[in-house]
């Protein structure tokens, strides 16, 4: 990763997407180290995490994590999960894309930042940072190759300035895999908000 010391940083984390990624290199992200890391490369201004949260439960397995996160240097960003039932097939489903949410908040803050580290392997943020970058700011992408299937997008890899492999993070922001989540976490579906947040 090119970082430079004077380098104002904003990380913007696809919670569901990072769990997504680093299940499958079976370990887990330790958030303290993270922050630790990327505080280390340049002027932390802010670090985003966006999820969504499923309120009619009467235990979430997301919320002790989102709690940790907002007390200890994160802006969170939340909103609940929504139901729905598909007419043709009478099956329920999740939906909690914050794809929006991110590109708000990443266009605003393009401004105030020289660095964007991105999160997120999803190819749908490729026109985003194509924006972010014709304002003047770098943009490295943190997710996987080293999966089967590979977890980012090819065309959001090649506009990235710089990606990193997780696997190549490993050792720096990385805990060993804590027992595996619930069944009904591990149920994501094509939007990946099956509970693709526990840290």
């Amino acid at each position: 990763m090119t970082f430079y010391p004077t380098d104002r940083l904003a990380l913007f984390i696809d919670g569901s997407n990072l769990y997504a990624a680093v299940k499958t290199l079976n370990f887990d992200i330790d958030y303290k180290k993270l922050l630790e890391e990327f505080r280390k490369r340049g002027i932390l201004v802010r670090a985003y995490y966006y999820t969504a949260i499923v309120e009619d439960q009467e235990y979430s397995p997301i919320r002790p994590l989102v709690d940790w996160l907002d007390y200890n240097g994160f802006t969170m960003v939340t909103k609940p999960v929504r139901r729905y039932t598909e007419a043709s097939t009478g099956l329920t489903r999740t939906k909690g894309n914050m794809d929006i949410e991110i590109a708000v908040d990443m266009l605003e803050i393009a401004p105030s930042v020289d660095h964007i580290v991105l999160f997120s392997g999803d190819g749908d943020f490729r026109r985003l940072i194509d924006a972010v970058q014709r304002k003047g700011v770098r943009v490295t992408v943190v997710s996987t190759v080293k999966s089967q299937p590979p977890m980012v997008s090819d065309d959001l890899r090649r506009q990235a300035d710089t990606f990193v492999d997780l696997q190549d993070l490993a050792t720096l922001i990385g805990r060993p895999r804590q027992a595996p989540a619930p069944r009904y976490l591990q149920d994501a579906d094509e939007d990946g908000t099956g509970g693709a947040h526990q840290d």
